[in-house]
């Protein structure tokens, strides 16, 4: 007769103080750099976070590592920033001008379509933050005991700050910030489990624990119930889940030059599998197999399913590998996990914001600034309301898969028809509404908040949802097809401010004059060749060769995109995973030491993209702003 384990409840390894100090104390102190970075940008280049265009796409100017960096926490996974690098061709190609994909498809089908997609982006955005929020905020209370409600306010209150500073490029540059202590944090616990941990200190010790684990409480649904197999039912229905909801998740960005947003999703794609690979199986397994370590934080029970859903796998074998230095450690993992993938959707909210669409369609770029900073602080306030009142934990895929496919084809299907995107977007939502109920229902016997939020049941309703939203798009737009030639989404202008002082910055008098130069020299230059030729002429030719030129790398750049997705799809959807799986295959001891050595290889090679690429990319314009200022100090001393 079985009997139901035991559990324990999991202890504040840390003061509260230390909760709020790294809630509110981090919060600010990254939004005094980006107030400074903001400061130094506006005195020394032409891009000024009071421009619209710089606020809302970090003028198009954003490089393919730091783009890179911002992958790592707005993504769901490895295979959907890859393979959304040939819809970013896509929109670059057709909807140059665009700054969000609602622009396009209000160009292309109308107000009725936008209000549709509007609701879905605000929709994801909602579950995107609430998610944040509610587990950033329970890891935060399990390690501190610091109250899960002020969590949940505090935490986007000095995230709003420095993105009202900085703008996008601030997220970005948040992002890669954060990104080179993740990666050293990463670096730390993978060389502490793996080398110099009295608790296990070598690749063989680990194994021969896990080893143990699957004989003491072996896994249903894997084979031999063993930790160390890709034989695993529940893993294969969570993997597709994963990559299901991450397409949902993943938006165009938009930030960076066309022949640089493909590259930079390639390496988003590549450096993003660090983290699951090298850092969560690192933790996760370590978690498993020091259960029975004395110093686990429940022993001698293991952690409770709402425990482990609540994230705290990665602290507690933490604390057994570094202590409460291992337990700081992981608090800032969470801290800066969660305030970089806020302010991404802060940005993007700020974004969706309609007011300039049918409220003020005259507005200038100042106007369209200001009301943006208004509501990013009413969002900080709303993501903490919602947080608290988000009982129930929605499925992602559930929920917006059936609009992935319809965006998708606005921006690269001249046939898709305004009947079909609804449709598509409308009746695979209620298909997979529909599965997901039947689903629950038929697999866990009865339908409650539980049984919904099961991986099976989230699987019948995404896989639905897309399935049917992609039949239905195709088939409805297929009966009357259209012929769009996409000349509306590429008439999409860019929000040009009233005062040009704020797209230029505050240049140095020498800038302003070189400035003045140039549109002189510019002016003499048309004057003359209007002698020559008709302006009108000119002006034709110029635009058609650039057009030309434009549209031709743009469909090489959406060739390399598609033939880069295809060969990582390939390897990691299909040749390491599917064979390991149906072989029924259960690692050996060398196998594993290959497998993690690998990991680690990894790991290095994602560090070497996202933290040395940004600064080697970016090296003229640090040159720039640190001889800039040390010019300026010298010359006040002087005085």
């Amino acid at each position: 007769m079985s009997t139901e384990p035991s559990y324990s409840d999991f202890k504040p390894l840390l003061a509260q103080s230390v909760g709020y100090g790294v809630v509110v104390g981090v919060g600010f102190f990254f939004a005094a750099i980006m107030l400074i970075l903001t400061t130094l940008q506006r005195k020394f280049f032409k891009f000024s976070p009071a421009s619209s265009e710089e606020f809302t796409s970090a003028s198009r100017s954003v490089k393919p590592g730091l783009v890179c960096c911002g992958m790592w926490y707005g993504v769901g996974g490895t295979i959907q920033v890859a393979m959304f690098g040939m819809v970013a061709s896509k929109v670059k190609q057709n909807a140059n001008g665009a700054h969000t994909f609602l622009e396009i498809v209000k160009a292309r089908f109308g107000t009725s379509a936008h209000i549709l997609f509007t609701f879905y982006g605000f929709l994801c955005i909602l579950l995107v933050c609430g998610s944040l929020l509610l587990g950033g905020s329970a890891t935060v209370n399990a390690l501190t005991g610091m109250n899960i409600i002020a969590a949940c306010f505090l935490l986007p209150i000095g995230i709003a700050v420095y993105v009202i500073f900085g703008g996008l490029r601030a997220t970005f540059i948040c992002d890669w910030s954060h990104t080179i202590i993740l990666f050293i944090i990463i670096y730390i616990f993978t060389f502490r489990a793996y080398g110099t941990s009295p608790a296990i200190g070598s690749i063989s010790k680990l194994y021969d624990l896990l080893e143990q684990a699957s004989i003491n409480t072996p896994v249903v649904g894997n084979q031999g119930g063993s930790y160390l197999t890709m034989k695993s039912n529940q893993g294969l229905v969570f993997g597709a889940v994963t990559i299901l909801s991450g397409f949902t998740g993943v938006v165009c960005d938009q930030a960076s030059h066309p022949e640089s947003t493909t590259k930079a999703y390639m390496l988003g794609g590549i450096s993003w599998f660090a983290v699951p690979w090298a850092f969560a199986s690192c933790l996760g397994l370590s978690a498993r197999a020091l259960l029975t370590n004395p110093n686990f934080p429940t022993y001698p029970s293991p952690l409770s399913p709402s425990q482990t859903s609540a994230g705290l796998a990665a602290p507690a074998a933490a604390a057994v590998l570094m202590g409460k230095g291992g337990a700081i450690t992981v608090l800032l993992v969470v801290f800066m996990a969660v305030t970089s993938a806020a302010s991404a959707e802060l940005i993007g909210v700020s974004s969706l914001f309609i007011y300039r669409t049918y409220f003020r369609p005259n507005a200038t770029g100042d106007e369209i600034v200001r009301v943006s900073h208004y509501f990013i602080c009413f969002w900080a306030v709303w993501m903490g309301c919602w947080a608290t009142i988000h009982a129930l934990k929605l499925c992602r895929g559930s929920i917006l898969s059936p609009a992935v496919i319809p965006i998708g084809l606005t921006v690269s299907w001249s046939k898709l028809t305004k009947a079909g995107i609804f449709c598509g977007a409308i009746g695979g939502a209620c298909l997979g509404m529909l599965a997901w109920m039947i689903g629950c229902w038929k697999i866990y016997g009865q339908i409650n908040i539980t049984n919904l939020a099961q991986p099976y049941s989230a699987l019948c309703s995404s896989l639905t949802g897309l399935f049917f939203s992609g039949i239905l798009t195709v088939g409805v737009s297929l009966l009357s097809p259209a012929d769009y030639d996409f000349s509306g989404t590429r008439a999409i202008s860019t929000l040009e401010d009233s005062n040009e002082s704020n797209i230029l910055g505050d240049c140095t008098p020498d800038r302003v004059s070189d400035t003045e130069s140039q549109k002189e020299k510019k002016g003499t230059s048309e004057k003359e060749s209007s002698l020559k030729q008709p302006v009108s002429d000119t002006k034709e030719v110029g635009l058609d060769n650039d057009e030309e030129t434009r549209v031709r790398s743009l469909k090489m750049v959406f060739r390399k995109a598609l033939i880069y997705s295809s060969i990582l799809t390939l390897i990691v959807v299909i040749l390491v995973p599917l064979p390991m799986f149906f072989s029924h295959y259960i690692f050996s001891k060398k196998f594993y030491t290959f497998w993690t050595a690998c990991s680690i290889i990894w790991a290095s090679a994602s560090g070497t993209f996202c933290i040395v690429l940004p600064l080697w990319e970016s090296r003229n314009e640090i040159g720039t702003i640190l001889g800039s200022t040390y010019r300026s100090i010298h010359k006040r001393g002087s005085l």
